[in-house]
């Protein structure tokens, strides 16, 4: 190994001349450990502990010694992550938060910009990962965004954020890199078996869930031939109960007209609606008082089921050339059930007459009411859904003379998510009486019916939706890095080939045999224990019963939507240089990474027009320079700059070409835009970290971004592209006598257009500490804790404050752990809908604890608790901007696992 060579900083602008050579990375590679010793790395000692402490003192060895950014989690022992979900782990680090889908963590936000911003790496090379959700989580991922809960925790030994790059990270993340890396059998020679079984319970379902992880690892011929191999399989079943509004409306804002008939409507507190009009005359207030469009109890049911494997081959002949081979498959199946009985207000309210309200307090809603006219509606829906994800990646790292270093990669990686939905509608069309009441809770309406809501003949069977979505993503990706390491410096450059698809195809079964009653195809909400539990009154309903309407009226042919059917073919080259420095100056040492990196992009973006494929080309090239300082002002500090450009690709979905609405009188259409820019940002990092004691840090960092612009819905004028012109040529709604020319009149466009950016600040504070001087068993305890401020224009996503608290007690046979996670709330549509200025969701609050007993030195019991409070998910509108109406309220319940894991 080669240590750094460092020399004595005299003129100043020595250091100028060096920044100048290019961009530096002294971080370490995403898939190996260091490989040379700096000055401070030498002059630390690392304490030996083991269990959640090694994880820790991992992690803190890993951020101290790069010169950027970066945080990381590493495996307390190989096969043990310290969470059950990567997502979960990573939202104990600063400036992290994570959405989840059905109580499990499944994408991040980081420094306030949303999981398309965010760059996720698996063994070097950038991975796509693609799962469905439900609609309020997302539904299908057919974006940048990664979807952790694709993958078992156990399958890795380490994961980092880098967050602010060198010149050899890929670009594509603004926010930053996520970098997984899955176990490899020289990371520790010799023979070694790892294995756990846990029983997850959940207390919401009563069921009991297995969960199994095995791994193998060995070297050979004198640790010059490693093989490993490993499993994780795991079953998940989650019930999601709670009460639905699908946001508010006022009569006025709604578009079906105003209430039938108010003039005999008890209205009980004041309206405080000002001026209340429709169709310029003004009309009764309680026209302009916030409503459920559709107040619904709802249940989400799902069975899950995740499996995955990874092997590691490496080869080692000499000191000079390592061998790896890593290969991950990872499949998971969700089979999902999604019920909701609703009233129907959403443009209908012409048809209803309120016999009595009750205004809230605020006087711009309603608390309670009577309604009279309304009609009914119960929504099923059986969501069948598999991931199968795929990756092999060869590496090679060869060191061509005591100077010269050569790092060769090339990888394919493949996901593959199909979704198959059968969603079925009974409609009571006969107008009845409706009350509900939100009492003082604001969340869950206490509902009564005038009728009989479990007879199946007051509803029929109709509008049967039966629709299928896959998205295919598929990467490869090529690397050569080439380092040269001189007396006084370290030079290293590289390039970089990726081939990105995505393709996003709609089917439908047509023909659905609209029944006149339900009667023989429904039957009683199969949970009879439905609204257990919960914080409100949630009764049961009659519900599509799956079975016989498929196998009696179905018939399965599955025909392609084309005109919702899309496709993006992405190629990019890369190449940079950076430079690696230590400067001596006086008793301190500093470190420096600066460089650059150029990166051409081609797209091919491809839709449908019809049955017509119609495909627009585009390419743009980005320079992104980068440059890290990192100070050992002293044996303890170390301060942090980090000034770099940084770049994300448009989202995938609004490149689409295909499907456009054009209007040839008016000079119009509505599109995709192929021809999108990508985010830019500028950013400046900050920071100061103290090590103050073993195992410990206090730090503190700053954060600046100015985004050049962001993709937001416009118009634009400009001709339309000739890619569209044969199809209205051949179009019979286009009449050349009387349309405006598309090939000489500039039309109207309304696409997505690179529009005005924004600035992103933050604040981010660490706080981490063993109380080993503390007298008796406190001095087993210790504290991890972080703080985050981030502040920005409109960005969906953003929570100004979030905290990170973990508490743990650890001796040398048992401890235990109890961590608390929150975010505040944040908005997640700025357009709102229905008359509402905003959707958002309300900041959780996550309790978890986990404990451990060694039995012996290879057997150990294991506790893990998750979500010990039964956190709720709110999600809300926000009508005029200052009110907070229920949008969905539901939770999930606790979930306990009982184990014991086998260490050899």
């Amino acid at each position: 190994m080669k240590t750094a060579n460092k020399f004595v900083l005299k003129p100043l602008n020595c250091i100028v001349s060096a920044l100048l050579l290019g961009t530096t990375s002294y971080a370490i590679a995403a898939d190996e450990q260091p490989q040379t010793e700096t000055k401070a790395q030498n002059d630390i000692e690392l304490i030996q502990v083991t269990g959640f402490r090694s994880s820790l003192n991992k992690s803190l060895a890993t951020k101290r010694f790069e010169v950027n950014t970066t945080e990381s989690i590493a495996a307390e022992d190989i096969g043990k992550f310290p969470d059950l979900n990567i997502a979960e782990s990573l939202q104990r680090i600063p400036g992290v938060a994570i959405s989840r889908e059905g109580g499990e963590g499944r994408q991040i936000t980081l420094r306030g910009l949303g999981p398309a911003f965010t760059r996720t790496t698996l063994n070097g090379m950038e991975v796509p990962a693609s799962t469905d959700g439900t609609d309020s989580g997302g539904g299908v991922n057919g974006g940048r965004a990664f979807d952790f809960n694709i993958f078992a925790s156990e399958l890795f030994n380490r994961v980092d954020i880098q967050k602010t790059p060198t010149a050899a990270t890929e670009e594509g993340g603004i926010a930053g890199t996520v970098d997984m890396y899955s176990a490899r059998p020289f990371d520790t020679t010799g023979f070694h078996v790892a294995a756990s079984a846990q029983a997850g319970y959940n207390d919401l379902t009563e069921e009991v869930d297995p969960r199994m992880v095995f791994m193998i690892s060995n070297t050979f011929a004198d640790d010059t031939i490693g093989a490993l191999f490993s499993v994780a399989k795991s079953e998940r079943t989650v019930r999601q109960e709670g009460f639905g509004t699908v946001r508010w409306t006022t009569p006025v804002l709604d578009g079906g007209g105003i209430y039938a008939d108010t003039s005999s409507t008890e209205v009980i507190g004041t309206p405080n609606t000002g001026e209340c009009e429709f169709e310029g005359q003004t009309v009764d207030a309680v026209n302009c008082l916030y409503t459920p469009r559709l107040p619904r109890p709802d249940f989400f049911g799902n069975e899950q089921d995740r499996l995955g494997f990874t092997g590691s081959l490496q080869y080692a002949p000499n000191d000079d050339l390592v061998l790896t081979l890593d290969t991950l498959h990872s499949t998971l199946d969700n089979d999902r059930t999604m019920y909701n009985f609703f009233e129907m207000f959403r443009n209908t309210f012409s048809e209803i007459t309120p016999e009595s309200i009750t205004v809230a307090e605020n006087g711009k809603q309603i608390q309670a009411a009577t309604f009279n006219g309304v009609k009914s509606r119960v929504e099923s829906r059986q969501q069948i859904s598999k991931t199968k994800f795929q990756q092999y990646v060869f590496s090679a790292k060869y060191h061509l003379s005591d100077y010269l270093r050569l790092d060769a990669m090339v990888g394919t990686a493949e996901s593959d998510a199909r979704s198959e939905q059968y969603r079925y509608n009974m409609t009571n069309n006969a107008p009845h009486r409706v009350s509900m009441d939100f009492g003082t809770s604001n969340n869950t309406a206490v509902m009564n019916y005038d009728y009989d809501t479990l007879d199946a003949n007051s509803f029929d069977l109709a509008d049967g939706r039966l629709r299928a979505t896959d998205v295919l993503r598929e990467n490869d990706t090529a690397k050569i890095d080439l380092s040269y390491e001189m007396d006084m410096m370290n030079i290293k450059g590289g390039i970089a080939y990726n081939d990105r698809t995505v393709s996003y195809d709609e089917s439908q079964i047509n023909g659905f045999p609209d029944q006149d009653s339900a009667a023989g195809f429904s039957q009683l909400m199969p949970y009879d224990d439905f609204g257990t539990g919960y914080d409100g009154t949630l009764s049961p309903f009659i519900v599509a019963d799956f079975d016989a309407i498929n196998s009696q009226l179905l018939v399965k042919e599955w025909v392609p939507r084309s005109a919702q059917s899309w496709k993006v073919e992405e190629e990019t080259m890369a190449a940079y240089v950076e430079t690696n420095f230590e400067y001596e100056i006086s008793d301190m040492l500093l470190r420096t990474n600066a460089g650059v990196r150029y990166v051409k992009t081609e797209t091919t973006s491809t839709g449908f027009i019809q049955t017509d494929a119609v495909s627009i080309d585009n390419s743009y090239d980005n320079v992104l320079p980068v440059l890290n300082l990192a100070l050992d002002a002293t044996d303890d500090v170390i301060v942090r700059l980090g000034l770099s450009k940084t770049m994300t690709r448009p989202s995938l979905s609004s490149l689409n070409p295909g499907n456009p609405s054009f209007s040839y009188l008016n000079g119009t259409v509505s599109a995709g835009n192929p021809f999108l820019d990508p985010f830019t940002s500028t950013n400046t990092d900050v920071g100061v970290e103290w090590y103050f004691a073993e195992e410990s840090l206090l730090a503190a960092t700053a954060f600046y971004k100015d985004i050049g612009s962001f993709i937001k819905s416009d118009s634009e004028e400009k001709l339309v592209d000739p890619a569209y012109l044969p199809f209205i040529d051949n179009d019979p709604q286009y009449d050349p006598s009387s349309a405006l020319d598309p090939r000489t009149t500039p039309y109207t466009h309304f696409v997505p257009v690179n529009g005005q950016g924004t600035v992103i600040k933050g604040l981010e504070l660490i706080y981490q500490q063993p109380f080993s001087f503390l007298p008796g068993l406190l001095k087993n305890m210790g504290l991890v804790s972080n703080y985050t401020y981030v502040s920005a224009g409109e960005i969906t996503g953003l929570s100004k404050n979030s905290y990170n608290f973990t508490l743990y007690y650890e001796e040398e046979n048992y401890g235990a752990r109890a961590s608390v996670n929150k975010r505040d709330n944040y908005i997640t549509d700025y357009t709102g809908n229905n008359g509402n200025a905003e959707e958002a969701t309300s900041g959780p609050t996550h309790f978890d604890l986990s404990a451990f007993y060694n039995i012996n030195e290879n057997v150990t019991v294991t506790f893990e608790a998750i979500n010990l409070t039964d956190e709720y998910e709110r999600l809300y509108t926000t009508g005029d901007g200052s009110l907070d109406l229920p949008r969905e309220y539901n939770h999930t319940g606790r979930q306990f696992f009982l184990g014991i894991r086998y260490n050899l």
